[in-house]
């Protein structure tokens, strides 16, 4: 009787629970009218969490509802901010201003049951895709690096003035995870890059840096799960370690050591560049770490370092975010991994440096602001201030 009573009691516990985070949940509906889309488009919303696809442009599908107005019903915690884009499938067809440019974010915070209704009167066809600006430097493309248990993806290699002329010299490499946003505005998914080139161009013609060779590695539609810890994570680093590496360093003229070698990255790309240089401190010696995700909802390398026994490594740490929206989000995961650096031994200003930008928020246009303080931490010919 004893033992009945204790499995009851259980049940009712687990069901209370169960009531209690039910309750905490509101229901939100997403309601797009796209006046120009016949009413058998597909239509996908792309956001910042996982019920909209974790950033997928063709994982989450509304329901067509009719003259023009697509719909879908999700539920999240109460007090999520939300980030999100509608597309037809694919980053190249995603909702436009009038003139063509990518729109940006939709952005809310959930605190009750609501309807969000948006509307888009244009979408992307990258046939007739604008964009601002173009390349500084000469770039170089390859196509289709094939990577075992994961999807085929091109790289961009942007090569500094002079590097045809001077036959002899070997360069530096930094390694950028997201390459189709970091130097081509024509393959950027939003239509900006990061001006990647322009700014390594400029410091390196101010003696500001050493000249480098920047490598952009594409993402695919698989991005989440590849830039942060799980078994497609595992398979990316392999990839970037044993066949992008290897590649660059046979067709360019590189310093191949972990001396002259850097990975970087924004967002989950900034979790990523941290794994690599801390799982493979043997190839690479820096990493720039943009608004790192490192401990938010399932992500979670702060453990992985705390848990970390072995010897001290010889790496340096790039780190920082903004003060904004999903910024703010970003900042308690980045506050543990600091102190978790700390109470492993690491000093700040020496082994790792991190920078506040209140203002800025989770974007392109924000990376590249703060892209010309990380290169001269990196690749600088001398002592730099914050």
């Amino acid at each position: 009787m004893k033992k009945l009573s204790l499995v009851l009691g259980f049940i009712l516990l687990a069901t209370i629970v169960a009531v209690a985070q039910q309750a905490l949940l509101k229901t939100v509906t997403f309601k797009l009218y796209a006046p120009s889309l016949a009413d058998s488009s597909t239509v996908y919303i792309a956001g910042s969490e996982p019920q909209i696809g974790n950033w997928n442009p063709g994982k989450v599908k509304l329901q067509s509802k009719g003259n023009h107005t697509w719909q879908i019903q999700v539920q999240f915690p109460a007090q999520t901010h939300l980030e999100y884009k509608y597309t037809l499938g694919s980053w190249d067809r995603e909702g436009t201003d009038a003139k063509g440019f990518p729109l940006q974010n939709f952005s809310t915070t959930i605190t009750q049951d609501t309807t969000i209704a948006n509307t888009i009167e244009h979408w992307l066809d990258k046939k007739t895709r604008p964009f601002k600006g173009g390349i500084t430097g000469m770039v170089k493309y390859h196509k289709g690096l094939k990577a075992t248990g994961l999807q085929d993806r091109d790289i961009i290699v942007w090569l500094p003035e002079g590097y045809q002329q001077s036959k002899g010299k070997k360069y530096p490499v930094l390694y950028m995870h997201d390459g189709q946003n970091i130097v081509d505005p024509a393959t950027s998914s939003f239509g900006v890059d990061w001006h990647l080139d322009e700014t390594a161009d400029s410091l390196i013609k101010a003696k500001a840096i050493k000249p480098i060779v920047i490598v952009g590695i594409y993402n695919t539609s698989d991005r989440s799960d590849e830039y942060t810890p799980g078994p497609k994570g595992t398979a990316y680093m392999d990839f970037v370690v044993n066949t992008v590496k290897p590649f660059i360093d046979k067709t360019y003229r590189t310093k191949k050591g972990r001396k002259h070698t850097a990975i970087g990255g924004s967002s989950a790309g900034g979790i990523m560049a941290f794994m690599l240089a801390w799982e493979y401190p043997e190839v690479f010696s820096k990493a720039i770490c943009m608004s790192p995700a490192f401990k938010i909802q399932h992500i979670d390398y702060v453990d992985d370092v705390m848990n970390y026994s072995g010897k001290k490594k010889k790496v340096f740490l790039y780190i920082d975010n903004g003060g904004i929206e999903l910024e703010e989000r970003l900042q308690p995961g980045i506050d543990d991994m600091l102190q978790a650096l700390k109470a492993k031994g690491y000093k700040e200003n020496k082994d790792f440096v991190w920078v506040k930008a209140p203002q800025d928020k989770h974007s392109e246009a924000a990376w590249a602001r703060r892209m010309p303080l990380a290169l001269k931490l990196i690749f600088g010919n001398g002592k730099v201030t914050k």
